[in-house]
């Protein structure tokens, strides 16, 4: 069996992991310092969630556009360009005096240009670690954004308490810059899995070979919606909790991270698609709390329990690889992070126009409720590809 150790001791994994793990640590502390730079400053809670994750619709247009690179691009050398761009972006927030909606419309350029490298990151693990390590070598990068949330929240929660929100900027670029000779120095300058020019045709004619598979359908909506509605109440943390979001973002990051632990070391491939029907339930029951007038303390415990339920998406990726030829796996990781990013970016949008409606805590609890009700529409359909029989395929 496959174990951590195993694919730590791969030298380019461990720069790949690393490399990832500094962004995810600089994205973390920018977008939560940006989000209670906009709270303060406006009070809405459609703006606040709007900087936080309205950037992820940006991911739309990257995978209409630019996702053909996954593939088609020197991985390498598409990396090191993102992570400088992350640098450069988290720079300008820090060192200029901008308005909130001059913050919103870099973050949204920015992660236009970054669409592309989840694609890239995943298609090379493929690459990096044996095909019996990928879910495992999957579940450790998943772990990587689980530790470096925690780590990035907490810190940056604390950090605001005692230093301005530019100084905590500033640490978030310093996190970024060093990404890149990581990237750089670290890994294997690889050729494209495919020799096709990068652009909006080529990106298509991939994106209609994937969605023409029935089979992949409804892996990429359970992959997408359920998690997406879930956002929608975590986009309310700050306007609900004001700095006390922080908290229950740590405690969300902490659920992910032990369900990505437990479901990609601990079972096997049967164990982990019976785990995947039950952690989608799972995911969206805990938020229905948010309905109640509940401490802090036990809301973290929710969160942490709810969150673990992304860990189903471990199984459904798994399957959703096997049922994509070689030269597409790079696009189809990159497709299916992008809609769900895009995804998580209209629900957050949606979830904080409800909220200046009504209030965070009602908008919260329809949008967990709403989660429940698409995974249990999506129960059959997702049953009969998460079959043994379809990873045989």
């Amino acid at each position: 069996m496959a174990t951590y150790g195993a694919i730590f001791a791969n030298r380019e994994f461990r720069h790949l992991w690393f490399g990832s793990a500094l962004g995810n640590a600089s994205s973390t502390m920018t977008s939560l310092t940006l989000a209670i730079l906009v709270d303060e400053a406006t009070g809405s809670a459609l703006l606040t969630a709007m900087i936080m994750f309205g950037p992820s619709l940006a991911q739309v247009l990257g995978v209409s556009t630019l996702m053909s690179a996954a593939d088609t691009a020197r991985p390498r050398r598409l990396l090191t360009l993102l992570a400088v761009l992350t640098a450069v972006a988290a720079g300008l927030q820090a060192g200029l005096d901008l308005s909130a909606g001059q913050r919103l419309v870099l973050a949204f350029a920015v992660a236009y240009g970054l669409s592309i490298g989840s694609g890239v990151r995943w298609g090379l693990l493929g690459e990096v670690v044996r095909a019996d390590q990928f879910v495992l070598g999957r579940s450790a990068m998943n772990l990587s954004v689980g530790a470096m949330q925690i780590a990035g929240f907490g810190i940056a929660g604390v950090l605001l308490q005692a230093v301005s929100p530019s100084a905590v900027l500033w640490i978030a670029t310093a996190c970024a810059a060093v990404a890149v000779p990581v990237v750089r120095f670290g890994l294997s300058d690889r050729a494209p899995r495919r020799l096709a020019r990068t652009g909006l045709a080529e990106t298509w004619r991939g994106n209609r070979r994937l969605l023409a598979q029935a089979r992949t359908r409804p892996l990429l909506l359970a992959l997408t919606v359920p998690n997406g509605l879930i956002v929608g109440c975590e986009a309310l943390f700050v306007p609900y909790a004001g700095a006390q979001g922080g908290w229950l973002l740590a405690a969300g990051a902490a659920g992910m991270m032990t369900g990505d632990l437990v479901v990609g070391r601990l079972l096997t491939p049967g164990g982990r698609r019976v785990a995947g029907r039950l952690l989608r339930f799972v995911l969206a029951v805990p938020f229905l709390g948010f309905a109640f007038d509940l401490p802090i303390v036990v809301l973290c415990v929710l969160v942490a329990v709810g969150s673990s339920g992304y860990a189903a998406s471990l199984a459904q990726q798994e399957v959703l690889v096997s049922l994509t030829p070689e030269e597409l796996r790079g696009q189809v990781l990159g497709l299916e992070s992008a809609l769900r990013m895009t995804t998580f970016g209209v629900v957050a949008i949606a979830a904080g126009a409800l909220a200046d409606l009504t209030a965070a805590g009602p908008a919260m609890t329809a949008c967990a409720a709403a989660s429940l009700l698409v995974s249990v529409l999506l129960s059959r359909p997702l049953a009969r590809v998460m079959a043994p029989a379809s990873l045989m395929t």
